[in-house]
């Protein structure tokens, strides 16, 4: 029997070598040699879904390394070594390289390339996750199916749905960028019941 744990270690060094978005890129290529950021073990049990990397994050080489991550971090009520412990979190982004910024200085969106490639791979590589906190539209877009909404606020707002019917249980979050300052003070509702739930299944799939 394949053992779950080296099946993994393959797949993740075929994507950290992966260049496909510079030697057959869907468009323009990546403006900037790949770097995938991603952490991952066959024993993790929460994953964090997110977009792509920023530009800090894409110097560092680790996942959520900037201010994101410290908000993202407050909001599961979890401290740096439980967040970077691989064996218990997964944190695989749409894309796992920094897709660039347009001419006004913000990010682009994922390569679609990258999560065409990969995802459905390394998800099927990761069988002991027991819940998905989807991060941010392009992630709510994929593990939500069916149930995503026409906006970020819809698919938040229906976050129990998610949770109770599909399996892994998925919680969508709005991106924890300083960018989405003015969401969070238009819709208080976020702070005062989603994130209660979400620290204590955090906690409770993690014990």
């Amino acid at each position: 029997m394949t053992n779950p744990d080296d099946t993994l270690k393959t797949l993740a060094r075929r994507i950290r070598a992966c260049r496909i978005c510079v030697d057959a890129p869907e468009g323009a290529p990546l403006p900037h040699a790949p770097r995938p950021v991603f952490q991952a073990a066959a024993t993790a049990r929460l994953l964090i879904a997110g977009q792509a990397p920023g530009t800090r994050v894409h110097a560092s080489g680790r996942p959520f390394t900037d201010p994101s991550g410290v908000r993202l971090r407050a909001w599961l009520g979890m401290d740096e070594a439980t967040f970077y412990d691989a064996s218990r979190v997964a944190i695989v982004p749409m894309g796992f390289c920094f897709p660039g910024q347009n001419d006004k200085g913000a990010d682009l969106p994922p390569r679609r390339e990258c999560a065409r490639a990969w995802r459905a791979q390394l998800l099927a590589a990761l069988p002991e996750i027991r819940l998905i906190l989807a991060v941010g539209q392009y992630a709510q877009k994929w593990h939500l199916g069916k149930l995503a909404g026409r906006s970020l606020t819809e698919n938040v707002r229906h976050w129990r749905q998610a949770h109770e019917e599909l399996s892994p249980p998925v919680i969508p979050l709005p991106h924890p960028s300083w960018r989405n300052n003015a969401w969070l003070k238009k819709n208080p509702w976020f702070e005062e019941e989603v994130l209660p739930f979400l620290r204590a299944r955090v906690r409770e799939v993690l014990a």
